[in-house]
C-alpha cells in the first residue's frame, strides 16, 4: 500500500553556522513575535523561506532560497537515504525519546484508503502552502504519520543503526528539547525499510493540510506538464506504539459573543452532571480522574470553575468519531447550546483554540473571552479507530508534543 522511498535532502551546512540557529517550529505555530526573534538568530534560518510575509512573499522565499543554495548554505546530499530523527524531552517531570524514519512518501487520495487522516483541514492554510509549493518547490515542514509495527522491526533497525553511527547534528533546541538526527545511506537497509512499508496504512497525526496540499499540487504540475517529483512528500513516520508519543489536548476559548452563563447552565444540566470546583488547581486533577468519562472543565467571568461530566443515560452515538471528548463538547455545548455552527467553528468567528490551560483560563479573566472549556487529550488509539472509521475529528482535536522541528531536512523535488 505505502510506497516511501529514500531522498536527498537538501540541508543546512557549516557555511550557515549553528545548525540551532537555522532551525524553527513549524509555520503553522509561529507568532509574529516568534518570527522576528527567529530571523535575529539567523540570517538564515528557515522560517525566512517557509513562512512568507507581505504582498511578494512567496515569490521573495523563492528568490531567498535560490541565494541560500547558490552561496552553498543549503545543499543536497550526494545520496539518498532515509534520514533518522529523534527529540528527548521532558513533559510533566517526565522523560521520553521519540524518534521517526524521514522519507518520501507518494500522495494518495484518501478514497485509496492507504493514507489516512483524522482532522477536517482549512481552506486558507492549504492556498497558503500550495503558493508557496508553486515558487519554490519544497516541502519545508514534514508531515507527521503513525505506522502500526506490533513486531518492533522498525524499531529494531533504528535502535541498532544509532548504536553503530555518529549523528548528523546534536542539540539543544530553545525550548529545551534535545534534536539528533542520523541518516541511513546502506542500500541493503534502505530497501529492507521501503519493502516493511510496502503493505502499511499510514494515519496522519500532524500536517493534514500539507498532505493535501501535496496532493493538489501533484496533480497541479501533472495538469501543467511540469516535470519534477511531485507525486511525493516528505513524511515523518512514528511507530504508532512508541512509547514517546505524546498527546496534548487544544482548549477551547469562546470568543466576540455574550454567554447568559445561568441559562447555559440550565440547559447544560439536561446532559451533564456539573459540580464545583474550588479553582483551576482542581482541572487537572478532576479531568483525569474522569478521563473514562467524557468530562470538560468549564471557566467563566469571576473564576467560576465547574466540571461538567456527561451523564451515562445521554446517548453520544455509536461512532469513534460521536464517542470523542471533542465531538462531544461540539455537538451538544457548542452547536446545540450556544449555537455556533460547524461553518461558524471553521471560520473560528466564537471560538479560538489553545494547547495552554493557564492560557485559556487567563483570556476569561482579563474579559476577552466570556468562557473556556479545557478537555482531556486525546488518546492514540482514538485517532487510529476514527481514522480508520474514515471520520474526521473537528480542527484542532489533537496536539503530538513536541512538534517535528524544520530545517534538518528539506524536500526539494525541483530546482528553482
Amino acid at each position: 500500500m505505502a510506497a516511501i522511498k529514500p531522498f536527498r535532502a537538501l540541508r543546512y551546512t557549516k557555511k550557515a553556522g549553528n545548525i540551532a540557529d537555522c532551525v524553527c517550529p513549524p509555520y503553522d505555530i509561529v507568532t509574529p513575535q516568534m518570527y522576528g526573534e527567529l530571523c535575529a538568530r539567523s540570517e538564515y534560518n528557515l522560517i525566512r523561506l517557509g513562512l512568507p510575509q507581505g504582498e511578494n512573499g512567496y515569490a521573495e522565499s523563492a528568490e531567498l532560497l535560490k541565494r541560500f543554495t547558490a552561496e552553498g548554505v543549503l545543499k543536497k546530499d550526494d545520496k539518498p537515504g532515509y534520514y533518522i530523527y529523534e527529540e528527548e524531552f521532558v513533559h510533566d517531570g517526565k522523560t521520553y525519546v521519540f524518534d521517526g524514519l524521514v522519507c518520501l512518501c507518494r500522495t494518495y487520495d484518501y478514497s485509496e484508503n492507504v493514507v489516512k487522516p483524522h482532522e477536517e483541514t482549512l481552506s486558507k492554510a492549504k492556498k497558503d502552502r500550495f503558493e508557496l509549493m508553486k515558487t519554490t518547490f519544497c516541502n519545508f515542514s514534514s508531515v507527521y504519520s503513525l505506522f502500526e509495527d506490533e513486531k518492533g522491526y522498525v524499531r529494531r533497525i533504528i535502535d541498532a543503526y544509532r548504536k553503530n553511527a555518529d549523528p548528523l547534528c546534536d542539540f539543544t533546541s530553545d525550548d529545551g528539547i534535545k534534536q539528533r538526527m542520523w541518516k541511513i545511506e546502506d542500500g541493503v537497509i534502505c530497501a529492507a525499510l521501503t519493502g516493511f512499508f510496502e503493505p502499511k496504512q499510514l494515519f496522519i497525526a500532524d500536517g493534514h493540510h500539507r498532505y493535501e496540499t501535496a496532493g493538489a499540487f501533484d496533480k497541479y504540475c501533472r495538469e501543467n506538464g511540469i516535470d519534477c517529483d511531485s507525486g511525493y512528500v516528505m513524511m515523518t513516520l512514528v511507530d504508532m506504539q512508541s512509547s514517546g508519543l505524546v498527546v496534548l489536548p487544544t482548549h477551547r476559548v469562546i470568543v466576540n459573543m455574550d454567554i447568559d452563563i445561568p441559562d447555559f447552565l440550565e440547559k447544560a444540566g439536561e446532559y451533564f452532571d456539573i459540580t464545583v470546583l474550588s479553582g483551576e488547581s482542581e482541572i487537572k486533577p478532576a479531568l483525569a480522574k474522569n478521563s473514562a468519562r467524557h468530562a470538560f472543565a468549564m471557566v467563566t467571568k469571576g473564576g467560576d470553575v465547574r466540571l461538567l461530566v456527561l451523564k451515562e443515560a445521554v446517548d453520544v452515538g455509536a461512532s469513534a468519531v460521536s464517542g470523542l471528548d471533542v465531538s462531544v463538547l461540539h455537538d451538544l455545548l457548542l452547536e446545540k447550546i450556544l449555537k455556533i455552527d460547524r461553518e461558524n467553528l471553521k471560520n473560528q468567528k466564537n471560538l479560538v483554540y489553545t494547547r495552554s490551560e493557564a492560557e485559556a483560563c487567563e483570556a476569561v479573566k482579563n474579559g476577552s473571552s466570556p468562557a473556556a472549556f479545557i478537555l482531556n487529550p486525546t488518546k492514540v488509539e482514538q485517532i487510529r479507530a476514527v481514522a480508520l472509521e474514515g471520520g474526521k475529528m473537528p480542527q484542532k482535536s489533537t496536539y503530538f508534543y513536541p512538534k517535528l522541528i524544520a530545517g534538518l531536512t528539506v524536500n526539494q523535488f525541483k530546482e528553482v
